[in-house]
């Protein structure tokens, strides 16, 4: 094995090499040459997608855009002139602020919306957009008109019912009494329809953008502050009327059955006087069949009961200051006619007697 030459060309060049490298204008040579690799090279997340410009413009097409295949990895670009501008390539949200609205049917409500969107071709969303604060503040110009528009179309209960399909819940003492508010008014779309309608009028508008909508829902809905007074005051207006009515049928049944007690105890008390007329009746023809027998047995009982009867009548017509004029002949007058007078007490011994006359 032959050795080279310590003079030998390749030797020599290597030699030289190696003191340029070691020497302070290689170093930095070799740090220029590093910072020239590292500044050209960029890698691309599987979340991101990137557009590269120099000088402010857009070079070829976007990294990582296509959703069929991954553009992910290490790429190279020309460094100091050209730029990396990396967009999310995942699901973005957007939570729009309340704003107020007004229904079809002239109330005033407070809506809460949210969106989900993406962005669908960089590129474009680059050259109109250029970031993400941009693209929400067109989002909330868009999605705020349109649902302000679909709002203004329609009644507040079909915002407030999320389907129409869906069956509400029911006061079963409400609905046997025939209440009105038992049953909640018909609707023809719900929510979810109006949610469609909103997004089906702002897609369009957003894609001229490079942007994707995907959806759009109704987080929350209120009353203007005014207005809740005003729907408390009738929620309540609307029970005190119930509860009115249930007392009114209250009172009703009350006078049926007061009046059927009185009717009932009528009744009880006219069978339960007609029952004491027949017994008292009974009773007195019982009586009356016992005198009469009693009486009729003999002619002295027969006068017996007449002089009973008329002492009778005297004991109730006859008083201490009472006054009677009878004729001589009258049937009243025949035993007081026959009462002989008192006869005279005789005088004690010793006593005067009376001058004559």
């Amino acid at each position: 094995m032959s050795t080279i030459p310590i003079n030998h060309p390749l030797l020599q060049a290597a030699r030289q090499f190696t003191s340029w490298v070691l020497s302070p204008l290689g170093v930095l040579g070799l740090l220029a040459v590093i910072g020239f690799f590292l500044g050209g090279a960029y890698i691309v997340d599987q979340t991101e997608q990137a557009v590269i410009t120099q000088f402010g413009r857009p070079v070829g097409g976007a990294i990582n855009a296509d959703t069929k295949g991954s553009g992910a990895g290490l790429h190279f670009k020309l460094p100091l002139i050209q730029t990396v501008n990396r967009f999310e390539r995942r699901i973005i949200e957007w939570d729009g602020a309340p704003s107020e609205m007004t229904t079809r049917d002239k109330l005033f409500v407070v809506v809460d919306t949210f969106a989900r969107w993406r962005i669908s071709d960089p590129l474009l969303y680059f050259q109109s957009l250029r970031d993400e604060r941009s693209a929400i503040s067109r989002l909330d110009d868009i999605l705020g008109s349109e649902t302000r528009n679909v709002i203004a179309r329609h009644d507040l209960i079909e915002v407030v019912r999320s389907d129409k399909d869906r069956v509400a819940e029911k006061d079963d003492t409400l609905v046997v009494t025939g209440d009105s508010t038992a049953t909640l008014a018909p609707i023809q779309f719900g929510r979810q329809a109006l949610e469609r309608e909103i997004l089906a009028a702002a897609a369009p508008k957003v894609t001229g953008w490079g942007i994707e909508l995907l959806d759009v829902r109704v987080k929350r809905l209120n009353y203007k502050s005014g207005v809740i007074e005003k729907i408390y005051e009738r929620m309540s207006s609307e029970r005190m009327q119930i509860a009115e009515r249930f007392r009114s049928q209250g009172a009703g049944e009350a006078a049926k059955i007061e009046g059927k007690k009185e009717k009932d105890l009528r009744k009880i008390e006219s069978e339960a006087y007609l029952k004491v007329q027949e017994i008292m009746g009974e009773a007195d023809a019982k009586a009356a069949e016992i005198y009469a027998s009693a009486y009729a047995s003999s002619p002295k009982a027969a006068e017996f009961y007449r002089f009973a009867k008329t002492l009778e009548t005297y004991r109730e017509t006859l008083g201490h200051d009472a006054t009677l004029i009878l004729t001589t002949d009258s049937d009243f007058f025949r035993l007081l006619k026959s009462i002989a007078p008192a006869a005279a007490s005789p005088s004690p011994p010793g006593t005067p007697a009376p001058p004559a006359g």
